[in-house]
């Protein structure tokens, strides 16, 4: 590790909590038994079997209900697994090593949740011997506690996906034997490997589906326990205004399905799903509404991915923000709507300080509608890989906003770390009759030399935005001001930002490992602090200026 990693390791470990680190260490020592030794430690973690319920007749999750893109029954019978653009063979028990593919890919070839497609096969008789097939070789090709498999992430997304299919594809045949001893050793496996080291959404996943195997194997200790762990979580990760504290709109979309999900299999268990539950859902629901964009998708702010608008519908977003300002203080996120324009401004924190795994270097970014149709955005993520396409879209410069000195606003590094990072100052917004304004700072760039401070303004009317950049501070520094056009807004429409942009082709995420081209704006300079630059964008026909 050279110098500046090492740096750039103690400042992110400095905001982590002690308890924290204590969990990485038990993991980390609990996996290397298990590679060292494991016969022994599967049989250390394993307890007797309970006997198996099942899951209630009635009870569809939201993955059932909004089935992804799966692989086809034809393909799967075949050992063909086509997941995230990238298509694998898996005809022999090493296939499911799948050395060479990212690790992204590895671990959704592990989700086994694409087998869904194969309990809605019209041969039921044809889809459970080739469920068989995939099942044996999976299991003799995937040693029990090792690996990318049994990242406790995968392997809760794994019990999840087995718990649900089971009744159609495994039930009364002559593999549930073993597939249920191989579930009840999912259960003791993740009881010992609950990640309270990362925390967050992985977390929720951990718990979610040990209750889902609680109620599998008719454990009501293990339901308590983890329904208390549960409501802890969700009283910590949901923020008073409904957002997810990961500040990641995508993955608050992730959380609240797995919060739906308990509560849906909690009730068709016949089991009143407790208050807190129900409340956090419909908070979350609420936000969702709030944050969703004009076009009807979820904003991919820091880390995010997609989300298919029948997941959308199938986790009832409530209503969308209305004209005027809406102010999400908790979560960092202000919605200005006025006549056709919808602006989403970044105010808040990038990231829980004990959490920085989807951070990105974007305080004060902002994503603009004109109507329905989407204007300016930021880079996206197309990867978890580290490397020059990760930096680059979690870096300051991937972000509609303002860059010092070359320097990221948030300290991102790595695939998933964040060390220094921006905090933001006197957030404060007037809803007027003339229009709407928006002003917020951030100390990002505290640690260069004059201690320069962002300040950014919104106005917006229905005719036009107008945004004021301040650089406070002292010295001379070089400033870039970006302005990242979503794909299909045409060079030439950069017009109505006004003149004085430098024009650049960049390549944007639209989905894992998917990239369009776009349209960067930019405004670079060396001025001595401090400094105001300002710009608008003008609705429709208005004419176009810069000052």
């Amino acid at each position: 590790m050279n110098a500046g990693r090492a740096v750039l390791t103690v400042r992110t470990a400095a905001l982590l909590r002690p308890a924290q680190l204590a969990h990485r260490v038990r993991l980390r020592a609990q996996r290397a038994a298990l590679a060292r030794w494991p016969s022994a430690g599967r049989r250390v973690l394993t307890t007797p079997p309970r006997p198996a319920a099942g899951w209630p007749a009635g009870f569809s999750p939201v993955d059932a209900r909004v089935p992804g893109e799966w692989p086809s029954y034809l393909d799967l019978r075949d050992g063909r697994i086509t997941l995230l653009g990238r298509t694998g063979r898996v005809t022999e028990p090493g296939d499911w090593a799948a050395r060479g593919a990212p690790r992204l890919w590895r671990y959704h070839l592990h989700y086994w949740d694409w087998a869904s497609a194969l309990a809605g096969h019209e041969n039921r008789a044809d889809a459970r011997a080739v469920f068989a097939g995939l099942w044996r070789r999976w299991r003799a090709g995937t040693p029990f506690g090792l690996g990318d498999a049994w990242s406790p992430y995968v392997a809760s997304l794994r019990a999840w996906s087995w718990c649900s299919i089971y009744s159609g594809l495994v039930e009364h045949t002559s593999l549930a034997g073993e597939f249920l001893d191989e579930l009840w050793s999912h259960l003791c496996f993740l009881r010992a490997h609950v990640e309270r080291d990362v925390g967050g959404n992985h977390l929720v996943k951990n718990l979610k589906a040990l209750a889902g195997l609680a109620v599998f194997f008719s454990d009501g200790v293990l339901l308590h326990r983890t329904l208390d762990a549960l409501g802890r979580e969700v009283g910590t990760q949901v923020l008073p205004d409904g957002g997810h504290f990961e500040r990641a709109p995508a993955y608050h979309c992730q959380v609240l399905g797995d919060l739906a999900d308990v509560a849906g299999l909690l009730a068709a268990a016949g089991r009143r799903p407790p208050a807190w539950l129900s409340r956090a859902i419909a908070r979350m629901r609420g936000f969702l509404g709030l944050v969703l964009l004009p076009d009807g998708t979820v904003p991919l702010l820091n880390d995010g991915f997609p989300v298919p608008a029948a997941r959308v519908a199938a986790l009832r977003p409530g209503p969308p923000a209305p004209a005027g300002i809406t102010s999400l203080s908790d979560s960092g996120l202000v919605v200005l709507r006025a006549g056709g324009l919808f602006v989403l401004a970044d105010v808040g924190d990038p990231c829980p300080d004990e959490l920085p795994a989807h951070a990105h270097a974007d305080t004060l970014s902002f994503l603009l509608y004109d109507g329905t149709r989407r204007i300016v955005t930021e880079a996206g993520t197309s990867t978890y890989t580290p490397g020059p396409r990760r930096d680059f879209e979690r870096s300051t410069a991937g972000h509609s906003t303002v860059e010092i000195d070359g320097a990221n606003s948030t300290e991102v590094w790595g695939a998933f770390r964040a060390a220094r990072r921006a905090r933001v100052l006197g957030v404060a917004a007037r809803d007027t009759p003339g229009a709407l304004t928006l002003r917020a700072a951030h100390d990002g760039y505290r640690r260069r030399p004059g201690g320069p401070i962002h300040r950014r303004t919104w106005r917006l009317d229905p005719h036009r935005l107008t945004v004021r950049d301040e650089i406070l501070g002292r010295g001379r520094h070089d400033i870039a001001v970006r302005v990242l056009l979503a794909t299909g807004v045409r060079p030439a429409e950069a017009a109505r930002f006004g003149p004085q942009w430098t024009s650049t082709p960049v390549d944007v995420a639209t989905g894992w490992d998917t990239l369009s081209r776009a349209t960067q704006l930019a405004t670079t300079t060396s001025a001595t602090l401090p400094w105001t630059h300002e710009f608008h964008y003008h609705h429709k026909e208005q004419r176009a200026g810069v000052k």
